[in-house]
């Protein structure tokens, strides 16, 4: 598994939590993997715009 870097954005509503685009972290694709400790996850864009995390 390798790691790229992924640019945060400006939220449209003034938070202090980190904001990423879905589609930086797919790298424009529909599916993209994310770790937490040592369970793997998969990000899923769907036809209708939707995300769903599955482990």
């Amino acid at each position: 598994m390798s790691f790229h870097s992924v640019k945060e954005i400006s939220a449209p509503i003034s938070t202090s939590l980190p904001t990423y685009a879905a589609e930086d972290l797919t790298k424009n694709g529909d599916q993209a993997q994310i770790v937490l400790g040592t369970q793997t996850y998969t990000l899923r864009i769907t036809r209708a715009g939707k995300l769903i995390l599955t482990k």
